[in-house]
């Protein structure tokens, strides 16, 4: 059956958008080969995804010796859910027989079918122009697309976090009853996030609302954002998960929380695609909204709060905290009907 090579090779969150795509495709030709081409730090966890059979590394080569690397896979068809020259190139270079991609900027030039989607107006969540791709692949070799599997996407065994909940909890010392909300405050480069302060009164806010713990999650580099926001926060019962072992265990742990809230980041992402819930904070720029980056979860578990108007100007999200704590209170309450 086919080698395809599906190329997601930008960041953390991207790739995890590009999970349901990865589903579909496998469960549509389960004889087939799939190879995703992703940067070195997003491949722990597309290891950990079951719809993908080998791994091809892009660490940011030339064309030429990524050309190299794509032609010894002797690939029958390309898919590139991200447009981006120097890949299409590389494509191109290695002769790859049937390259898909989005009909956007230069890099469609290399391309032999190209899918018109208007991705810049956001008219629809990335995961599913995602899909549209694999979809617009499929009907080219004139088969009915079926559906990617149901949620989760990412899974852990129930043992595992059972375990590492009730260790975390007795490390801690946290009350039984309270719910572990996380708070992500780092954006990894990623659109304007909540300020640490935004994100203190939020906290506060939650904890005359809700019977909480609020875990605040760093990476490795983020453990001083973490520090001062828990410096910021008036409420003691928190904690900070410094997540220095990789994404893999990140994610295992983020299994453990009844809610997940950060700004459009790449944990976000995992989150969504564990489904367990989130609260989102995002731009009212286009190319940054929540329709466009919404979460993989099921729509009842997830909420999600903007600006109403785009301020190119501002570097912090003009968002009413005490109507986000309400908001999400209530999110919770309905949840765990209480």
């Amino acid at each position: 059956m086919a080698r395809i090579l599906v190329i997601r090779n930008d960041k953390l969150g991207d790739f995890m958008l590009a999970w349901p795509a990865f589903s579909l495709l496998k469960r549509q030709y389960p004889q087939s080969t799939i190879t995703a081409l992703v940067p070195s730090y997003t491949q722990p966890i597309a290891e950990r995804c079951p719809w993908i059979d080998n791994i091809l590394v892009d660490d940011n080569k030339h064309a030429f010796r990524l050309a190299d690397q794509i032609r010894a896979g002797q690939y029958d068809a390309s898919i590139s859910l991200f447009s981006e020259l120097r890949t299409a190139l590389a494509l191109w270079l290695a002769r790859v027989p049937v390259k898909v991609g989005p009909a956007t900027k230069i890099a469609q030039i290399f391309l032999t079918r190209k899918l018109r989607q208007k991705r810049s107006l956001s008219l629809k969540p990335e995961y599913a122009y995602n899909l549209d791709l694999v979809r617009f692949y499929i009907k080219l070799n004139g088969d009915t697309p079926i559906e990617p599997q149901a949620l989760p996407y990412l899974e852990f065994s129930p043992a595992e976090t059972k375990a590492i909940k009730e260790q975390y909890i007795d490390d801690h010392g946290i009350a039984n009853g309270s719910r572990l909300i996380a708070i992500h405050p780092g954006s990894g480069g990623s659109a304007v996030n909540l300020t640490l302060s935004q994100f203190a009164m939020l906290a506060d806010k939650l904890a005359g609302k809700i019977k909480a713990h609020f875990i605040i999650t760093a990476g490795p580099d983020e453990l001083e954002t973490a520090t001062d926001l828990a410096a910021l926060l008036h409420t003691h019962d928190c904690s900070i998960y410094h997540s220095l072992e990789g994404l893999v265990p990140f994610a295992r742990f983020i299994t453990i929380c009844d809610l997940f809230i950060s700004g459009s980041t790449g944990p976000l992402h995992i989150a969504g695609a564990l489904n367990v819930p989130t609260s989102a904070f995002y731009s009212a720029r286009r190319s940054a909204t929540s329709l466009r980056w919404q979460t993989l979860n099921e729509a009842n578990r997830r909420i999600s709060f903007s600006p109403k108007h785009y301020d190119k100007t501002s570097t912090e999200l003009d968002i009413d905290i005490d109507s986000c704590a309400e908001d999400i209170a209530g999110f919770m309450r309905k949840l765990h009907d209480r």
